[in-house]
């Protein structure tokens, strides 16, 4: 190297250092992406093993549940307070003992949050399996006993009671993170459209449909609520068709009632779990 070029690299080393220029290998590292997940008995992957140690046995959260696997994919910080049983009033008050309000996660530098919530709101989806289960063991051969009991009661709470909840919980989130992208997911289909699976979801035929329709119902107040407070939707129905928990092992993404795999019935397996993380990682883009 001549001694010209020699001065000229010297100089131009220089005036880098001068105006700010940094190599890459000086670059400061940069902070991964600040994650919050809250929800429900399917945002925390109960009865997927194994259970996570970050947060109280009583919610049974799955260390393979959907916020686990998106933040492993794309290398996210995150701080998971999903717990079984939970209701969107557990958003603002402990759920269980060592557990704290979910929103208290959410800071003003949180980046990314998802949720599901609202299945366990006024009781919907264990009430309503509940109220069918019920209706036909009183009335064995009636073809649709819960939906001739109980008609529109199981969903009327959903419009007036489960929506402004749900917007409710939506924009205090916005509020406490102002920063972050929300995304909160509808819930994969329990039941198919029609038929029956008894005794492993030990519910009428002609009531398949009616909870079904419940369910539904509650998937497009989900929608509603995230349209009314800018969060995204992210929409299971369609990839969750024909995987339901009348579906054989390998097939469902929900467990049955009777007979299934895993220690909590009528929820996602861990199949369902990784579809809910695919569905999300879409969205998130």
């Amino acid at each position: 190297m001549t001694t010209g070029v020699r001065r000229w690299l010297l100089a131009a080393s220089a005036l880098a250092a001068t105006v700010g220029f940094a190599s890459p290998a000086a670059a400061a590292p940069s902070q991964p992406l600040e994650y919050v997940n809250l929800g429900d008995s399917f945002s925390a992957g109960s009865g997927v093993f194994p259970v996570a140690a970050t947060q109280v046995a009583k919610c049974m959260q799955s260390e393979q549940n959907f916020s686990h696997r998106i933040a492993q994919q794309l290398g996210y910080r995150l701080t998971d307070v999903s717990c079984g049983g939970a209701k969107t009033q557990d958003f603002y008050a402990p759920q269980f003992d060592g557990t704290r309000a979910q929103l208290d996660a959410l800071t003003p530098t949180t980046e990314l949050v998802t949720l599901m919530i609202g299945g366990n709101n006024n009781n919907t989806f264990a009430g309503a399996m509940a109220a069918c289960i019920g209706a036909m063991v009183s009335n064995p051969v009636a073809q649709t006993p819960c939906q001739a009991q109980h008609g529109a009661k199981l969903a009327e709470p959903i419009e007036t009671q489960t929506y402004p909840a749900l917007v409710k919980a939506l924009s205090d989130i916005h509020d406490r993170s102002p920063q972050a992208r929300i995304f909160i997911a509808g819930y994969p289909w329990l039941l198919p459209a029609s038929g029956s699976c008894y005794p492993q979801m030990p519910v009428a035929a002609g009531d398949v449909p009616y909870l079904r329709a419940l369910q539904a119902k509650l998937n497009d107040t989900v929608r509603r609520a995230a349209k009314e407070t800018g969060a995204t939707f992210v929409d299971m129905s369609q990839v969750s068709e024909g995987r339901d928990g009348c579906k054989p092992v390998g097939e469902r993404w929900i467990e049955p009632m009777l007979f299934a795999t895993q220690p909590v019935p009528v929820h996602p397996n861990a199949e369902g779990e990784r579809a809910i993380a695919a569905e999300m990682l879409k969205a998130i883009g």
